[in-house]
């Protein structure tokens, strides 16, 4: 038994590791993103020249909630509270969800303003890019959390669950926590 528990250690570890670079790539995109943006305007204020959709802020609370929700769903695990954790794991993939579906209701909102992606202002354009790309990482960590998930109804030992927690909460934290920054940087620049 214990030395199947430091042999699922020993390959758990490399996977973490391989998640921590992508984390670190990740980041790196983003910033880059936000350089361009900056570089392009000339880093002049208020470059987008629209009020952003209050649909982005309720996105913001949708998402940082779901970064409660999934620490609940941690706790829980540690705890051997299974059921527990799969309660609050459905919550975070609906919150996900929702995140997800109310990026393209602004989307939607932008285009009723007359904010297009292709548009003479192409720092309004950043809008979308910035948004979309986000939305590629939360579709993945959709399907890391429905993973997770699904493997929490399979009979696996305790250490993987643990692990799979782990994983994904590097990643659904991450995601969060580029929101913030990305929505907080686009504040800074409307109107």
């Amino acid at each position: 038994m214990m030395a199947q528990l430091q042999e699922d250690k020993l390959n758990l570890a490399p996977k973490k590791f391989n998640m921590w670079i992508f984390i670190f790539t990740s980041f790196m995109f983003f910033a880059a993103l936000t350089s361009g943006f900056i570089v392009y305007t000339g880093g002049k204020a208020h470059a987008i020249n629209i009020i952003l959709p209050q649909a982005f802020l309720y996105n913001t609370i949708v998402i940082a909630l779901s970064s409660i929700t999934f620490f609940i769903a941690s706790r829980a695990a540690k705890s051997l509270e299974i059921g527990k954790q799969r309660l609050f794991l459905w919550i975070t993939l609906f919150l996900g969800t929702l995140f997800f579906v109310g990026q393209i209701y602004a989307w939607g909102i932008l285009i009723k303003m007359g904010v297009y992606f292709i548009n003479p202002n192409a720092s309004q354009s950043f809008i979308y890019v910035f948004t979309a790309m986000h939305l590629i990482h939360i579709l993945a960590g959709l399907l890391l959390l429905s993973n997770t998930l699904y493997k929490s109804y399979r009979s696996i030992p305790q250490a993987k669950n643990l692990f799979n927690m782990q994983f994904s909460g590097i990643f659904w934290h991450f995601v969060d926590i580029i929101w913030i920054y990305l929505y907080v940087f686009l504040l800074l620049n409307q109107y």
